[in-house]
């Protein structure tokens, strides 16, 4: 399971012209499930995004995560994330998991975020038109 979050000032996502999801301060999380992929590895990345310190301290050291700050998740499914890229010029999409069990690990990634902290969501699936300001910019690619 990948995420590859980016902390952001504000950040939301788009389906057919109406917002589905914003946060202010915070981090989008960007979830590509992969196969062999299940609710542990579920449970260790949704600790592993919520705990990471990439927020800034009153020195301005990175040692604070998003809880600390009080703010957001965004999560929005990336099916492309688990993509094979190392051939060619077109991405191989085999490493995903199915579409069912990808939305129901996404599922149970961001409501267990919920149980954490303010939580949005982008919609499974969808057409997804996602904008942010990415603070820094600060990305940081998360595998478990």
């Amino acid at each position: 399971m990948i995420a590859l979050i980016q902390r952001v000032s504000e950040a939301s996502v788009e389906v057919d012209k109406q917002i589905v999801g914003k946060i202010d301060k915070g981090l989008l999380v960007l979830l590509g499930v992969e196969k062999d992929d299940d609710e542990a590895k579920a449970q260790r990345l949704v600790e592993k995004v919520t705990n990471y310190r990439v927020f800034s301290d009153a020195e301005g050291k990175m040692n604070l995560n998003v809880n600390q700050i009080g703010g957001s998740v965004l999560v929005v499914s990336q099916f492309t994330l688990p993509a094979d890229t190392k051939k060619g010029t077109r991405a191989g999409f085999s490493r995903g998991a199915h579409p069912i069990e990808a939305e129901r690990l996404y599922n149970y990634f961001s409501e267990r975020c919920e149980g954490i902290l303010p939580t949005e969501r982008g919609r499974f699936a969808a057409d997804m038109k996602v904008s942010l300001v990415n603070d820094g910019p600060v990305t940081f690619w998360l595998q478990v």
